[in-house]
């Protein structure tokens, strides 16, 4: 298959909602036709967050099948808006909700595929990473591929960095050459900062521009004990989730720094100085740009923390290169549909670990 028209769904680790993105493939060319997002409302994002922490098998099952219905609403609203005919779609590709994801081991997403197909009437691609866990990898980073054939630079070297619930980064050698490139997640994104925030003001999904971590301080003594972490100095392949950086971490550091004499917005702004320094930490390998894309791009205290900290080289907004950054996550698994429809894998061993290339994921008939 060398052209679909295709929409990508993507449903992240930040738990904020859905990204849904219409995209016309061309070879090794993603063009962004179409692009919705569309929120997890407090009674959803509470019940994705109890699937993780104490789900029984019943909570799980009908989630797993609510958030199916969720993913149709949302391609269904994405389509007409951009006066879609169904008809036209080669596949949907549905990433999924992870609610476990424990590297090497198990990964698991929820959004029943089945239902998704039923009430869009197209076949849909989803369950990604579990082939590549199976053959002995992390089942993520799984955007790197995509990173090197759509957005690497043509004559130099480019950081792709992906800032969402978890942090991610690829290291693309030049576009479409995978030869050399690798990836990894640096550690927690905005899944830290966005739990505390939620915590100290439950009417508030997320820092909204950085506010509450410019009035507060990094508590420096703790900062330094959460970058002694392990899995910071521990060397790639490597990946990680809610399951190390989640709301338990969250609690613990916010506890930490009220020990401390610190106040909300000190445990916000220091949960800000870990994503950064962490990411800074990660990305010295290479003295070239870091386009910047996900959530946590619209944070401009987090940007301009770990700008100060990568200096001389410059922190460039994936929109201003290509699209919508928020739309990225979504293209590239419209992407990844096309190689696994197309036969052809869809996997980076050097970014996951896995012992070769794999087609990924599983085909749900219209």
């Amino acid at each position: 298959m060398t052209e679909a028209l295709a929409v990508g769904v993507m449903s992240g680790t930040s738990l904020d909602g859905i990204s849904a993105a219409l995209v016309r493939l061309r070879d090794s060319a993603a063009e962004l036709v179409a692009f919705r997002q569309e929120p997890y409302s407090a009674a959803e994002r509470g019940a994705i967050i109890d699937a993780i922490a104490r789900g029984t098998p019943k909570d799980v099952a009908f989630l797993h099948v609510a958030l199916g219905e969720r993913f149709a609403a949302a391609v269904l609203a994405l389509l007409a808006s951009s006066k879609t005919n169904p008809r036209d779609l080669s596949f949907i590709a549905s990433h999924g909700q992870t609610i476990w994801h424990e590297p090497g081991r198990a990964t698991f997403q929820l959004g029943d595929a089945a239902v998704l197909a039923e009430r869009v009437g197209v076949r849909v691609v989803s369950d990604f990473r579990a082939r590549d866990v199976a053959a002995g990898g992390q089942g993520a980073p799984l955007v790197p591929l995509a990173d090197v054939m759509l957005f690497g630079h043509e004559q130099h070297g480019r950081w792709l960095l992906n800032i969402g619930g978890m942090a991610n980064v690829t290291w693309v050698p030049r576009r479409g050459v995978a030869e050399g490139a690798f990836a990894f997640d640096t550690g927690p994104g905005v899944a830290v900062i966005d739990a505390i925030t939620r915590r100290v003001d439950p009417d508030a999904p997320y820092d909204r521009d950085g506010e509450r971590a410019r009035r507060g301080r990094p508590v420096a003594k703790l900062l330094e004990e959460l970058l002694a972490d392990p899995y910071f100095a521990q060397p790639p392949p490597k990946s990680t989730g809610r399951e190390r950086f989640g709301i338990e971490y969250a609690d613990k550091l916010l506890a930490r720094v009220k020990k401390a004499g610190g106040s909300d917005n000190d445990a916000i702004a220091t949960a800000t100085a870990l994503t950064a320094e962490t990411i800074a930490r990660a990305v010295t390998s290479h003295a070239d740009e870091i386009v910047v894309s996900g959530g946590g791009a619209k944070n401009p205290a987090l940007l301009e923390r770990l700008a100060a900290r990568v200096q001389p080289r410059p922190v460039v907004l994936f929109d201003r290169l290509f699209f919508n950054g928020e739309a990225k996550e979504a293209v590239a698994f419209a992407f990844l549909g096309m190689q696994t429809v197309s036969g052809k894998a869809g996997n980076l061993p050097a970014a996951t670990g896995a012992r070769g290339p794999r087609i990924l994921g599983h085909i749900t008939p219209a």
